[in-house]
């Protein structure tokens, strides 16, 4: 059946072989699944096709051996009352019956054979797409931790950039620092070192503490103190 055919990569074990090639795996088993429900219906109907022509057949043979039994049936009524022609009658239509027997019999086997493939079909396409249902939430679930850890996997490079850069950041400050304390040690060395001669000389020589206390002890003695 084309159904069967055009369906053929859903249902066999290469499907996983099909989301591969996916751009999104996700919408594809969509795709495949809403394909399948599709199918599915018309293989209801294609089925119930079959199943209809199956019973047509089968009354039509089950009528036929009616038939024939009935007939039978009158031909010894008419034996037992003894009526050989009458029951030439009935069995020459018996006959006529049964000459038609074989091929309603024939017919309605290969319609029960048709019937029972259909219903094959039609149950494994079932199962199929109950299979094919159950991967679809396998394959969102999927899909759902793989977006997280991409997600994740996007923060923890925002934190790693943002953690180098504190750290290019503290390399920044020893850096000033040590260029800081080279300068202050360079200022240090620049210093010229404490002469003690010349530190007594301008004590004794600026005189000016002197002449503070003699004005201080001018203004005691003015105030009476």
């Amino acid at each position: 059946m084309g159904i069967l055919s055009r369906f053929a990569d859903i249902v066999s074990a290469n499907i996983n072989a099909l989301l591969d090639k996916a751009e999104d795996p996700e919408k594809m088993i969509d795709e495949y699944l809403r394909r399948a429900m599709e199918d599915l219906a018309e293989v209801k109907q294609e089925t119930a096709a079959v199943m209809a022509e199956e019973s047509r057949c089968k009354r039509l043979y089950e009528q036929n051996q009616a038939e024939v039994q009935k007939y039978m049936d009158l031909a010894k009524k008419a034996l037992a009352a003894g009526n050989e022609g009458d029951a030439r009658v009935f069995l020459s239509k018996k006959q006529e019956l049964e000459a038609n027997a074989a091929s309603l019999e024939k017919t309605y086997q290969a319609a029960r054979a048709n019937a029972d493939k259909m219903r094959q079909m039609h149950d494994k396409l079932t199962e199929d797409i109950n299979t094919l249902k159950a991967r679809r939430q396998n394959v969102k679930a999927t899909m759902a931790v793989a977006k997280t850890q991409q997600k994740v996997n996007k923060a923890q490079q925002a934190f790693d950039g943002a953690n180098g850069a504190l750290s290019g950041f503290a390399r920044m400050e020893e850096k000033a620092q040590a260029m800081l304390d080279q300068a202050n040690a360079m200022a240090d060395l620049n210093e010229r070192p404490a002469d003690p001669a010349e530190e007594l000389e301008r004590k004794y020589s600026s005189g000016g503490s002197g002449a503070v206390e003699d004005e201080l002890a001018k203004l005691k003695a003015e105030m009476g103190l």
